[in-house]
């Protein structure tokens, strides 16, 4: 991975090094897409060590805001995401994630095979759009 300060904006754009463009916490973040079925998984974060983490392995990392800390997708759920293709956005400031879910195929950590399991009805209501696995 290279510092895009040292990089002109158009390698940046439309070059073939990837440079991560991190915020000031050191994040970029990551949308996890079923490979297969173009489902939007879930929204994460990566730092440095994630991005390299899940690029060596083809496994899903993240950055955990909450726990500041580096988790494997799946670690204790065995819900890992194994990766299929890893996209960067023209700028480097975001990252899609294809993934194929393992385990019991779901990703939410409250059941759901998806982490946007409702829709939004009016300004107060939600409904569920997906069950349980």
């Amino acid at each position: 991975m290279r510092e895009q300060s040292t990089l002109q904006k158009k390698d940046i754009e439309e070059g073939n090094l990837l440079a991560p463009k991190f915020d000031a916490n050191g994040l970029v973040p990551v949308v996890a897409q079923h490979a297969d079925t173009g489902e939007i998984l879930m929204l994460a974060y990566m730092n440095a060590e994630a991005l390299r983490k899940t690029i060596e392995t083809r496994l899903a990392h993240y950055y955990s805001r909450s726990r500041q800390s580096l988790w494997l997708k799946g670690e204790t759920s065995g819900q890992t995401q194994e990766v299929a293709d890893i996209l960067v956005d023209c700028d480097q400031d975001a990252v899609v994630l294809k993934v194929r879910p393992q385990g019991n195929g779901g990703c939410c950590h409250v059941g759901y095979r998806s982490c946007f399991f409702r829709s939004v009805e009016d300004e107060d209501t939600l409904w569920f759009n997906s069950e349980k696995l």
